[in-house]
């Protein structure tokens, strides 16, 4: 396996002081290899979802660190980080065409536009949205409007890609079938690491090479989806994963 692209070392994240603080990550660690998917899994309140803020930079750990390829990006802005987000409610401009959404990242890094029409027309072709460049989002499907909020995420060329319950706004059926397009995109991206939140065990047994179990702000098991789901180390985790004991 590839070196680690991701660390969190001891990474806590506390909200509030005295009596009042809070804490909604504690203890936190975590490597991640280029190339690899780890799914955390966990329910409502358990962290995950602040796991990969801190990562993503959009809130700061009290304690720990968090590390890129070697780099310490503990206090990096978001945007020096290299990293593409995709989140539940897509979070596309209405107003703008689809291309013009994906171009949205590349535009703030102040990219020449030569540059930016190829990784917009590479990041489309790569989720088989191309034939809808010139639409908006209000023409497109919810299926389709989340392969748009992939391509945006994928056309800075991120070194990590975060996708935060990308899945959880979508019936059943089309979520199948965007957990197929995911581990077509896992094959297509052999250098990018992933970090995947949700509560849905099967979209993680699914997609993750490896599942990250939390619960109540700390990390409870972690290993390869085959093995928590065979031999799971706590009843915690055979429980939540439906797991035979």
């Amino acid at each position: 396996m590839h070196a680690p692209a991701i660390i969190f070392d001891h990474v806590t994240v506390a909200y509030g002081r005295g009596r009042k603080r809070s804490e909604a990550l504690r203890n936190f660690n975590l490597r991640i290899a280029r190339g690899e998917t780890v799914a955390l899994l966990g329910p409502s309140g358990s962290g995950k979802s602040t796991a990969l803020k801190a990562l993503a930079g959009f809130v700061r750990p009290v304690f720990g660190t968090v590390r890129l390829d070697g780099e310490d990006v503990t206090d990096l802005p978001p945007a020096k980080r290299g990293i593409g987000v995709v989140v539940q409610s897509y979070a596309l401009f209405p107003h703008m065409r689809v291309r013009d959404n994906v171009a949205f990242g590349l535009r703030a890094r102040r990219t020449k536009s030569d540059r930016i029409a190829e990784c917009v027309d590479d990041a489309l072709a790569m989720v088989s949205m191309s034939a809808y460049a010139d639409r908006y989002p209000r023409e497109l499907s919810g299926g389709q409007q989340q392969r748009v909020a992939i391509a945006r995420a994928l056309a800075i060329r991120p070194r990590v890609l975060l996708l935060d319950e990308p899945l959880a706004a979508l019936d059943a059926q089309l979520r199948l079938s965007m957990i197929a397009e995911l581990r077509q995109l896992q094959q297509s991206l052999p250098d990018t690491a992933m970090l995947y939140v949700t509560h849905d065990q099967s979209e993680a047994l699914a997609l993750a090479d490896r599942i990250a179990v939390m619960r109540d702000a700390e990390l409870v098991d972690v290993d390869s989806a085959h093995n928590l789901w065979t031999r799971p180390p706590t009843d915690f985790t055979a429980n939540f994963l439906g797991a035979p004991i």
